[in-house]
């Protein structure tokens, strides 16, 4: 089981979701939902377990559940 960390920026209330690649580590996600009771959190989940090809529960948020800025382990 190897985990990686990403430093995450999350756009929300795009028009189009999508994310970019920032190299180091770093990644921006748009997202389309709006940052309302938790719904930004679950479609970031959602989207990045997409991208890497794993589970939802494989895909942890370990900090910034209320800001822009996050730091997610994705378990592989």
């Amino acid at each position: 089981m190897m985990m990686k960390t990403f430093n995450i920026r999350v756009i929300t209330n795009a028009k189009r979701g999508e994310i970019l690649d920032l190299g180091g580590g770093a990644l921006k996600v748009k997202l389309t939902v709006p940052p309302v009771d938790g719904r930004a959190n679950k479609e970031l989940i959602k989207v990045l377990a997409e991208y890497f090809g794993v589970k939802k529960r494989d895909v942890i948020i370990r900090a910034g559940l209320k800001s822009r800025n996050k730091v997610v382990e994705v378990v592989e």
